[in-house]
């Protein structure tokens, strides 16, 4: 995996940092407060989507993960905390298999 897009939260802190950490080339960021942001869609040079549930807007979550699953991008869901978020990763199978860090 190279390019992760993170939907939720506004602020991502030291997440960014820790994901570079696991293989992550690129990461961007969306918000996920505003409806409009589904029109957006996800960009085409994403390979994998991770949600962040704290504070997103229900409607973008649900449209992401439509988006997602139409173009066979994986997606995993985190609250905006590292442990849940490296947990939500470690437990997916098919996201980051090529990451040494997470293998079982």
């Amino acid at each position: 995996m190279n390019t992760l897009m993170i939907v939720g939260a506004d602020r991502l802190g030291t997440i960014t940092t820790r994901l570079k950490s696991l293989g992550f080339g690129e990461i961007l960021h969306m918000d996920g407060r505003k409806t409009r942001m589904v029109r957006q869609g996800i960009p085409k040079e994403i390979d994998a989507v991770l949600i962040l549930t704290d504070f997103i807007n229900h409607n973008v979550a649900k449209k992401i993960t439509e988006q997602a699953k139409e173009r066979s991008i994986p997606v995993c869901y985190a609250k905006r905390s590292w442990c849940s978020i490296y947990q939500s990763l470690a437990q997916s199978k098919n996201m980051c298999k090529q990451c040494q860090f997470l293998q079982k």
